[in-house]
């Protein structure tokens, strides 16, 4: 089942990348409108976007999840309910595909939320606390950004449509515009993790591999990028533009500086993500947006190949993740290892695979923008930071002795994994250089001096020999960060976000809402609304039906009551 979806996807990928190549070429957008229902003078129309953007971007999508459904025939080989996972990840790259080709944010919403509810199934998937708190986490800071997105198809009302599509040019000089902008900005920020919705990426690794591989490479997390790509007019010169470059600039270094600090195999290459994630958002908002989707794609290759080979090592592990326990791991298990390095290096931008074609060109343009010196030291001290994690990666997993038990079964045999991290493999490489002479036919000359020319390459240097000096003083169960403990923590917790977004996200709000609920809803408003009407009515019934009993002896009471309420008045 698994190899016939497999042939289904990559047929339908290889189609779309010819066609997205056509439309570049010839420089064709399809804007269609299909009317779905019509009912008197009122019709539901929807409308879908096929532009080079949408179908190169959907081809990528596509690709990954091919072989990523591929990889899971054998990682998931233990689950009796494999076919409803497969299930999960179809509808999961379905809500992703029309998201990518929605003009419209009625449509896009659809998409939007079918991707929030698909990652909570899909993170929920291994039945545990654990995963449970994942999800809910993860669930929740997304509500954040759906909700933005239904404010601003709100707000839109006053335009006559929602294809946002048709009003890009007047946003700029328009305050509403810019406020709907503002929204779409918080919804793109809430999906793509940035500060302060950050911890949710990280705790999303409670999902199975395969699952990670497709998520962290170019489905959920890319999402809130890939629409602000569509708004990047509202980007440039403009208070949100700089607001956004800040908050990106700060993710990239805060999830660098992490990465550093962290164990746990998965939430590297997590945190990773989330760096190139703020590069991405940074670089976009300096206006870029050329340059952000290049990165964007490059960045889905090796990603989901540097997940696949985590998931092949985890697998042979027995489930462990700890990068303590592993080493040597080249000699046991050299094509998965090969892998792994290859998608490491292109991460750091070695030169001539596919990250290093984005990286280096959005670096030099960096150099070569208006921006400060905060903005610039974010840049390239969180490239810094990307080889050195790289490096300490490698040095723990893959190079010395094997750290774990005596008796193992590490093996590369697992023949369909590794069949599927081949086909990424050679994407990795070639990749990069191949959307290159695509989205950039023209070469484009940047003039830099000296020094900051070579500036890119001696971070790149400088990070990967700090990272190697790192990890060879911390060696196995030794860790020289804990000599500064404080800063360990605070560096290795993320600046103490998931713990901030625990209590803020989760916590507050859920014991806010049982308070007024036992304070109003089964308290004070219970007693004087609903049971002090029903109490008064039934004891107004049962005198009623007292009376009604033909009783001679309270019939005469009342009626001689009765009389003397009636001299009463009359008296007095």
């Amino acid at each position: 089942m698994c190899f016939i979806y497999f042939v289904m996807l990559m047929t339908i990928s290889m189609s779309l990348f010819i066609l997205g190549i056509n439309f570049l070429f010839y420089d064709i957008v399809y804007f269609i409108e299909w009317e779905v229902l019509s009912l008197n003078s009122m019709s539901v129309v929807m409308t879908f976007l096929f532009d080079w953007m949408s179908l190169i971007f959907m081809s990528f999508v596509l690709l990954i999840s091919s072989l990523v459904i591929y990889y899971s025939k054998e990682y998931m080989s233990g689950d009796f309910n494999i076919n409803r996972f497969i299930i999960l990840v179809l509808m999961f790259v379905f809500s992703m595909m029309l998201l990518i080709i929605s003009p419209n944010l009625i449509s896009i919403l659809l998409g939007w939320d079918g991707l929030g509810l698909i990652s909570y199934c899909l993170v929920i998937y291994f039945q545990n606390i654990k995963s449970y708190n994942a999800g809910m986490l993860t669930a929740l800071s997304n509500r954040i950004g759906d909700v933005a997105l239904l404010l601003a198809i709100a707000w839109m009302l006053n335009y006559g449509s929602w294809n946002f599509i048709f009003y890009l040019e007047i946003m700029k000089n328009d305050t509403e515009m810019m406020l709907i902008g503002s929204l779409v900005m918080l919804a793109a920020m809430t999906k793509s993790a940035q500060i302060p919705f950050s911890s949710w990426l990280p705790a999303a690794m409670a999902a199975p591999t395969p699952v990670s591989a497709l998520v962290h490479s170019s489905t959920l997390v890319t999402a809130g990028v890939y629409l602000l790509i569509r708004f990047n007019i509202l980007l440039v010169d403009t208070w949100m533009g700089q607001f956004l470059l800040l908050m990106s600039g700060l993710t990239m270094f805060m999830a660098g500086l992490g990465a550093n600090f962290e164990i746990d195999l998965k939430k590297i290459i997590a945190l990773s993500t989330l760096s190139q994630l703020g590069l991405m958002m940074s670089i976009l908002s300096l206006g870029y947006w050329k340059l952000a989707f290049f990165h964007l794609l490059t960045h889905a290759l090796f990603k989901a190949l540097l997940f696949m080979c985590a998931g092949a090592i985890i697998h042979n592990m027995g489930n462990s993740q700890d990068i303590r326990l592993m080493g040597g791991l080249m000699m046991h298990m050299p094509m998965t290892s090969s892998c792994f390095n290859v998608a490491n290096l292109a991460l750091c931008g070695m030169p001539f695979l596919a990250g290093f074609y984005s990286k280096d060109l959005i670096l030099e343009s960096v150099s070569l923008s208006y921006i400060n010196m905060f903005v610039f030291f974010l840049f390239f001290f969180s490239t810094g930071l990307t080889v050195c994690y790289s490096l300490r990666l490698v040095f723990y997993s893959m190079t010395g002795d094997f750290n774990s038990s005596s008796l193992h079964v590490l093996s590369d045999e697992g023949w369909i994994m590794l069949k599927s991290m081949t086909g990424l493999l050679i994407m990795a490489v070639i990749g990069g250089s191949m959307l290159m002479w695509l989205i950039f036919p023209t070469p484009h000359m940047i003039c830099l001096p000296y020094y900051l020319k070579l500036l890119t390459l001696f971070v790149c240097i400088m990070g990967g020999l700090i990272g190697y000096l790192i990890a060879n003083v911390s060696l196995y169960y030794y860790n020289k960060s804990l000599e500064v403990y404080n800063i360990s923590v605070f560096c290795g917790s993320m600046w103490f976000m998931p713990y901030i977004s625990t209590y803020g996200v989760i916590y507050w709000p859920l014991y806010l809402g049982t308070q007024s609920v036992k304070s109003f809803d089964q308290g004070w408003s219970e007693f004087m609304g609903s049971q002090m009407l029903y109490y008064s009515l039934k004891n107004t019934s049962k005198f009623n039906q007292l009376i009604q009993d033909n009783n001679l002896k309270i019939y005469l009471l009342t009626f001689v009551m009765w009389i003397l309420v009636l001299l009463s008045f009359l008296l007095f």
